[in-house]
């Protein structure tokens, strides 16, 4: 049987999942970004050097044998130059590839209240009605984060605690690598894990904090085909907001699925049902559906399509395409054009 577990490149509305992280830290003054790949390198590194945010300043380290987060946060800091060494107080923000959910504005908050709290590490929770499954924080009597425990390694009182860890820390850079030194492995799996560390600089006497996030769906992971519809929706949701809050009109939000990559005019209608995919623009005052699935097209303005498929098309100015068209690779319609079954062109 297949693995069901998601990899990076699964795409999420048109991008690949980890793009969507990269995505969120493109929208912070991040001075490098460190990507840790293990299987499938060559594959990862060739689609996020091709579709990466513009600017960003990469670099690829591998984790030839998959040992664990703690080990591949280790590999990671291979990725900064010598002349990061020297920069004690600089902060590094540490995410996995499969959290899409997580905001710009999240991640900010994140690194503002570690520096305001002047701590070793910050780790970003949430607080679950149901967190079975999940690590649980537990705090020292200051309120400071002591220990990030394994759901089967709680005890029955620790089980009741309601806040959880994700995966999504900023650390003080100074501190890292020393308390990942002091992790010891997994007694079963001989992994190194992460959430170790957080113990270690606690029991050093080190600050260690936490935010709690103000929307538990932004802690999301995605470790199931389950959980990867889960976050397809949920960004399918924040991409059909913005573009209704920028002008666009949608009779059915939840029945209409927009890439990232597509682009929108001001006062384009789209009705229930409609698909659009990959690299399709739509100018202003085209009415689209229902039931119409459009892949890498061009459409003018105020042109008219109905219930119809269309891929690597380009669609004219007030062209008028009826209900139950599809529209070949390479088909070209000129302004004002009329086609469907019943206009005899297909």
């Amino acid at each position: 049987m297949r693995s069901q577990t998601p990899k990076p490149l699964h795409r999420l509305c048109g991008r690949p999942m980890i793009l969507h992280v990269l995505d969120t830290l493109a929208a912070l003054t991040v001075e490098r970004v460190v990507v840790v790949v293990g299987h499938g390198a060559n594959e990862v590194t060739k689609v996020v050097q091709a579709e990466a945010p513009a600017g960003m300043q990469l670099e690829f380290v591998e984790q030839p044998e998959q040992r664990g987060t703690g080990d591949a946060v280790g590999v990671a800091l291979t990725g900064f130059p010598e002349a990061y060494a020297d920069l004690d107080d600089a902060d590094l923000l540490v995410l996995p590839g499969d959290a899409p959910l997580v905001r710009s504005a999240t991640l900010a908050s994140l690194v503002r209240h570690h520096r305001e709290e002047d701590a070793a590490a910050t780790v970003l929770t949430a607080q679950l009605d149901d967190p079975f499954g999940c690590s649980r924080v537990l705090r020292d009597k200051d309120g400071g984060v002591a220990r990030i425990v394994d759901d089967h390694d709680c005890t029955p009182e620790e089980l009741d605690v309601d806040e959880i860890a994700t995966q999504i820390y900023c650390f003080r850079h100074s501190v890292l690598a020393p308390a990942l030194r002091r992790v010891p492995p997994d007694q079963v799996s001989g992994e190194y894990f992460l959430t170790s560390t957080i113990e270690v600089l606690h029991d050093a006497g080190y600050p260690v904090t936490a935010v709690i996030v103000s929307d538990p769906v932004e802690a999301a992971g995605v470790n199931d085909r389950a959980q990867l519809a889960a976050a397809e929706a949920e960004i399918r949701s924040r991409v059909n907001e913005r573009w209704m809050r920028r002008g666009v009109t949608m009779a059915d939000p939840e029945s209409t699925y927009v890439d990232l990559t597509v682009v929108l005019s001001t006062d384009v209608v789209l009705l229930p049902g409609v698909i659009l995919e990959g690299a399709t623009s739509i100018s202003e005052g085209a009415v689209i559906g229902p039931f119409t699935r459009l892949l890498d097209c061009e459409v003018g303005a105020g042109a008219r399509i109905e219930e119809s498929t269309a891929e690597r098309a380009v669609i004219g100015d007030d062209v008028l395409v009826r209900a139950f068209s599809v529209l070949e690779p390479g088909t070209r319609l000129a302004a004002g054009e009329r086609v469907g079954p019943f206009f005899g062109r297909p």
